[in-house]
């Protein structure tokens, strides 16, 4: 993998890549909190096969923190912007959590920008806040490595948590404006038009992957996107949490390289 950083809309980006560009791009957005190395285990696994970039989205990981409000409209004109700025042409697009809302967010307003839609357990439906998502907000806000820990612990449902990934989100969350980012961006993500009933509106191919064991987001909302996205394909991970892409790597590259292929 390499790592690279460019200037989007005047704001500088970090991003990771792996592969060649063989005309086929997948462009993973990674979730509240997160950062590129989140998809560091997938990347070299999706790009035996095609181009796989994983930005730090704007306000997060190593990227520009700028004083602004995160709200889907400002994140949709980034991934928007960054797509072009890298020349990749209808991409595939993977959304995790946060991500996940944004791809989706992306897909239904510029329909004909993407090839597939792939989410990971997408935020934007569960509006109410879940016990690790409390965790994981006051790890945020309190970056010490037991806080963060406990909340990684929660979300994947289980008491294995890579420890150089928890450091570096303890390292991440004390940068200059990393918690008004952060917060701005739960604000922007409750405030968001509810898109239940716009899903149905969503054209492009669909996948839809969710950890059964998901503290965060919790498995119950995975068949509200899948009954509302029109001929969506969801596939349960039945060993994995909030981050199966993480957790089981291997196993989730098969799933996404198969049904980018079909």
């Amino acid at each position: 993998m390499e790592q690279n950083f460019i200037t989007v809309d005047g704001y500088r980006v970090r991003y990771i890549e792996d592969g060649v560009s063989n005309g086929k791009h997948i462009l993973c957005l990674h979730g509240l909190g997160a950062s590129a190395g989140r998809w560091a285990k997938i990347l070299p696994i999706l790009a035996k096969k095609y181009h796989a970039v994983a930005p730090d989205i704007v306000g997060f990981g190593y990227s520009e923190k700028p004083d602004v409000y995160y709200t889907m409209d400002f994140f949709v004109n980034f991934v928007n912007k960054f797509a072009k700025k890298l020349k990749m042409e209808s991409p595939i697009l993977v959304g995790a959590s946060l991500g996940g809302q944004i791809a989706i967010e992306t897909a239904l307003a510029y329909d004909n920008m993407i090839e597939k839609l792939i989410l990971v357990s997408p935020a934007g439906i569960m509006k109410e806040s879940s016990p690790a998502l409390n965790h994981y907000i006051a790890a945020a806000m309190y970056p010490t490595f037991e806080n963060a820990k406990k909340a990684f612990q929660e979300m994947a449902g289980s008491k294995d948590v890579d420890e150089m990934y928890t450091r570096d989100f303890i390292n991440r969350m004390q940068l200059p404006n990393a918690k008004y980012a952060f917060m701005s961006a739960i604000m922007g993500s409750k405030s968001a038009p509810v898109f239940a009933d716009r899903l149905t509106e969503i054209k492009v191919p669909t996948l839809i992957v969710w950890g059964k064991k998901d503290g965060l987001i919790p498995y119950r909302f995975a068949k509200q996107f899948h009954s509302r996205i029109k001929d969506s394909e969801l596939v349960t991970m039945e060993d994995c949490g909030h981050t199966p892409y993480f957790e089981k790597p291997d196993k989730f590259g098969q799933i996404v390289l198969e049904f980018v292929k079909n």
